[in-house]
């Protein structure tokens, strides 16, 4: 299996070890600082994971669907990655320390206006993606290289249309309890 293959599992591994030692030192140990800092380690996960599949295109490897993967895995771990922290830290306080309200599922038009600010971060995710896609398909200069990276664009963009349109659907038929 590919180097970069084996990173990204690496970062995604080290993003959820990260969050856990970021929940139970803020609610187990009691260190709200030490929490966030480990909490604060997760951007520089993914500048680890961006600078590896940059070096690697550089070097004169030719894309793969896993560089392609890098990239729309730091789209979403940036567009999303402080609404899973909440998600985390709401079902940790709950579940883990018997503490604060159940996390409550929505339904109707609340969980229509959610699941649209979820759109929204999928918007953020994707641009910054789809950014760094361009930026590594205009720093190789060779298309017969980056084809992956091309491919993985294009199914994306189809992804966020549909998304949308699910997004949208939930407003005319909302969400039964």
């Amino acid at each position: 299996m590919n180097l970069i293959v084996w990173l990204i599992v690496a970062c995604e591994i080290a993003f959820w070890v990260v969050i856990i030692l970021g929940l139970a030192t803020r609610y187990v140990f009691k260190r709200k600082k030490l929490g966030l800092l480990f909490l604060a380690l997760t951007p520089v996960i993914d500048l680890v994971l961006v600078i590896a599949t940059g070096a690697d295109l550089l070097n004169g490897a030719t894309a793969t669907q896993a560089h392609a993967l890098a990239a729309v895995y730091i789209g979403v771990s940036i567009g999303f990655g402080k609404s899973m922290i909440q998600w985390a830290d709401e079902r940790f306080v709950y579940y883990v320390m018997k503490q604060g309200p159940k996390p409550a599922k929505k339904y109707g038009m609340a969980y229509a206006k959610h699941y649209f600010s979820g759109w929204v971060r999928h918007v953020l995710a994707y641009f910054i993606g789809a950014v760094l896609l361009a930026g590594l398909i205009f720093l190789v200069g060779d298309p017969s290289r980056t084809e992956a990276l091309s491919g993985i664009l294009r199914f994306w963009s189809l992804v966020l249309g549909i998304d949308f349109l699910i997004a949208i659907s939930h407003f005319v038929w909302p969400k039964k309890a």
